[in-house]
């Protein structure tokens, strides 16, 4: 192949890898400035939207470890075009629901879809691009996708506002035809080396999960004593329990044990869990606050959520640099007490009439506190394996990350119904204080967790004993 010609198949791959990442990692947040439409136009309790979010996040993270396992055995290219097809169905689904449960499947089905393309769309580009060129290209696909973490709530906002919020799911159908087409055209095919499948693994997680994200979902509007919330506590924590076992004896695990072993390893998943849970929960409350509690419009409650995401363009590559000169440690604890901070004092703040220029000072410091954590801590997990678990380790970070977040949401929403209501601004504001409270709390535990990380000169030789 030509030169020329190898430059537009390289620039080919990066396009269309990074659209359908996208795509997807838009979809996780791009909901978030809808809930509130969503929620008066379908006339769902606080309870049943939470898995609008939540479906999306579960079905993600039980998927992840085992999504690039299917590509390296059956193809990814076919495997990555099957994610985008069921994305974009799953997004008509949701577009066309008239009630909770349409919804909540589809959104299931769209977390099954990206738990496809994201990880094979990473390891497509990686077979693609030579070592020399790899960090550079999976470095522009990162950036893009997380652009989808800044874009999200504004561009949900604006759709909403100026349509209706079924269009931030048929506004992917277009968009992932056109790149599900091209990639038939202009991606070649690639495979990895054989891995085994860990199906009783995945069923496991995923019902311990459920089991667990259903027990706190229920346990305010039941009573944490009601039978259905005990078992279902119960069976989730037994199953997960069941699950390590399983992952500790398994030949091919899709999450191996060995891998906790390692302090840093450990310390990075726990604060990661922690601080996810608190960042997701906020995410899931925040816009609707602006809405519900201030008589905003969708958009005009995205717009004031930038200064809090923005800080992620910023803060993040300040992180990203400062790791290799002091270590995550220091910044993954510093950076999780300034969420603490940010969080705390907009709980402390927050009502129908507060001046949004009060609010904008936490926002950009608990936003700056968890961009300079993000990078510190993935460091941190990266960093404690050897060079050929990497995959697994970052598979395992990410399916934290979501399972994090869908554990945040049930635990905020559930200090939510204890001490405030959706039925008036006054009732909305209480009950976001507390749950926003209870975010600052999830932060300060995970900056504590954080602090069993091994210094960077213990690191240093840990992962040169590694290498």
């Amino acid at each position: 192949m030509t030169e020329p010609a190898e430059r537009t198949r390289k620039g080919w791959v990066l396009a269309l890898t990074s659209a359908a990442s996208f795509m997807a990692a838009l979809d996780s947040l791009v909901v978030t400035t809808a809930l509130g439409t969503i929620r008066n136009d379908l006339g769902l309790s606080m309870e049943t939207l939470q898995w609008t979010v939540n479906a999306y996040n579960l079905s993600f993270a039980v998927l992840l470890l085992t999504g690039a396992a299917l590509g390296d055995r059956f193809g990814r290219r076919p495997l990555f075009l099957a994610g985008i097809l069921l994305f974009v169905a799953a997004s008509a689904i949701c577009a066309l629901s008239s009630g909770a449960t349409m919804l909540i499947i589809g959104r299931a089905l769209q977390g099954l879809g990206a738990a496809l393309l994201m990880p094979l769309g990473m390891a497509i580009l990686g077979a693609t691009f030579p070592r020399d060129e790899r960090a550079k290209a999976l470095g522009i696909l990162g950036g893009i996708t997380g652009l989808a973490l800044i874009a999200g709530p504004v561009i949900g906002g604006a759709i909403t506002t100026g349509f209706a919020w079924q269009w931030i799911f048929w506004i992917n159908v277009p968009i992932g035809i056109a790149i599900a087409l091209l990639t038939l055209i202009r991606i070649p095919d690639s495979r990895g080396p054989k891995a085994g499948l860990d199906i009783v693994g995945l069923v496991l997680a995923s019902c311990a999960a459920f089991g667990l994200v259903w027990g706190l979902m229920l346990g305010n509007h039941a009573g944490w004593s009601d039978p259905e919330v005990v078992t279902s506590l119960f069976s989730g924590a037994a199953l997960g329990a069941a699950f390590i076992g399983w992952e500790a004896q398994t030949a091919e695990p899709m999450l191996p044990m060995r891998l906790f072993r390692a302090r840093a390893f450990a310390a990075g998943i726990s604060s990661s869990f922690l601080f996810y849970a608190a960042m997701y929960g906020v995410l899931f409350f925040v816009a609707q606050f602006f809405q519900t509690a201030q008589g905003f419009s969708p958009l005009g409650s995205g717009l004031r959520m930038v200064p809090w995401t923005a800080t992620l363009f910023v803060f993040a590559p300040l992180g990203g640099r400062l790791v290799t000169k002091i270590g995550e440690r220091p910044l993954v604890v510093a950076g999780l007490l300034l969420q603490t901070l940010g969080m705390a004092w907009i709980a402390m703040i927050a009502a129908p009439d507060t001046a949004y220029a009060l609010l904008v000072p936490p926002m950009i410091i608990g936003g700056a506190g968890v961009s300079l954590a993000m990078p510190a801590a993935q460091a941190a997990v990266i960093n404690a394996v050897a060079v050929t678990e990497i995959g697994k380790a970052s598979g395992a970070f990410n399916t934290f990350r979501f399972l994090g977040g869908a554990f945040g949401i049930a635990i905020l929403v559930a200090v939510f119904d204890q001490t405030g209501s959706s039925a008036s601004p006054d009732g909305f504001a209480t009950g976001f204080a507390h749950a926003i409270g209870a975010a600052a709390l999830l932060s300060a535990v995970a900056a504590t967790a954080a602090l069993a990380m091994p210094g960077r000169n213990r690191m240093s030789v840990a992962l040169a004993d590694s290498r």
